[in-house]
């Protein structure tokens, strides 16, 4: 017997890939601007930023992506008030389809496409790591990476073209594969999670959390993994070491202050915290900046 071979057609083909940056700017940076040979995504993961560009100018807020087309001038800057965490990746892709994208430039990613991007980047840190000094390379293999993480990286990153290609042409009938929780488990977590922002400076503790929302501890942490991927407080210790940067890069507060703000006891104890989670203290991040930015590799 016989079996006929069915061979795949694949729309969208990365050739190759040039670069993946997540940074933390400051809320006062500027950019030249350039322009190259290849295509580059500009995501806001947090904050605002503007850019100029061949096609026009835009004012993107969180959740906002921008394509840059080959050979396409584009230059970015904070707006000086908001401090914008952004990721950027660029890459060749020859594939016919892509010429939606020279029309179609700005999107705001929904909850169905937006765990395409998430996957995106935690998967470029699982692969790349920084560049050894004088090595002229972009993209570096991170050391003892996770098997198929490049491969991986690519794969997310044909999803989430075709997926935005998907839903420009309203194709409802097929859709990203949603994160596995309930709508109830997800929205408690929410609010909580809105709560823990509203209170971030109140030193708030998992006991405290539970009988504000009346949720067991169990219940608590079950939902909490399954929202964020880690526990309450281990996220909220995240929160505050986001927002610490955040002030940090606005330059509004000095450390003793942020420290206050955030509920730490002392700036001693606030600065071994950030170092801890961060591996420099809140005064060499803040040096980190001098040129606007910090890159930001995990």
């Amino acid at each position: 017997m016989r079996f006929p071979r069915y061979e795949v057609r694949e729309e969208i083909q990365i050739g190759k890939l040039i670069s993946c940056f997540y940074f933390e700017l400051s809320k006062n940076y500027r950019y030249a601007g350039e322009k190259h040979d290849f295509w580059e995504i500009f995501y806001v993961d947090k904050g605002e930023i503007e850019i100029d560009t061949d096609s026009g100018h835009f004012n993107l807020k969180q959740g906002d992506l921008l394509f840059h087309e080959p050979d396409e001038f584009h230059s970015p800057k904070s707006n000086g008030k908001v401090s914008p965490n952004v990721f950027i990746v660029t890459f060749e892709c020859e594939s016919e389809p892509m010429s939606f994208f020279l029309k179609q430039k700005l999107f705001h990613l929904d909850d169905k496409i937006r765990p395409v991007l998430a996957r995106l980047i935690e998967e470029g840190w699982n692969a790349f790591g920084p560049s050894p000094a004088g090595s002229g390379r972009i993209l570096y293999p991170r050391d003892n990476a996770p098997f198929g993480s490049e491969q991986l990286f690519k794969l997310h990153l044909e999803t989430l073209l075709i997926y935005l290609i998907r839903a420009s042409h309203e194709e409802r009938d097929i859709k990203s594969p949603p994160v596995p929780r309930s709508k109830q488990e997800s929205g408690m977590a929410d609010k909580v999670i809105g709560y823990m922002n509203e209170h971030i400076g109140d030193n708030l503790t998992l006991d405290m959390l539970c009988d504000h929302f009346a949720i067991g501890r169990t219940q608590m942490s079950i939902m909490f993994k399954k929202r964020v991927g880690c526990g309450v407080m281990e996220y909220l210790n995240q929160l505050k070491i986001d927002r610490a940067k955040t002030y940090i890069r606005e330059d509004v507060y000095n450390l003793t202050e942020i420290s206050e703000l955030l509920g730490y006891s002392s700036v001693h104890y606030f600065s071994r915290h950030f170092k801890k989670a961060t591996g420099m203290t809140p005064s060499e991040y803040a040096k980190t900046l001098s040129a606007g930015y910090a890159r930001i590799v995990k």
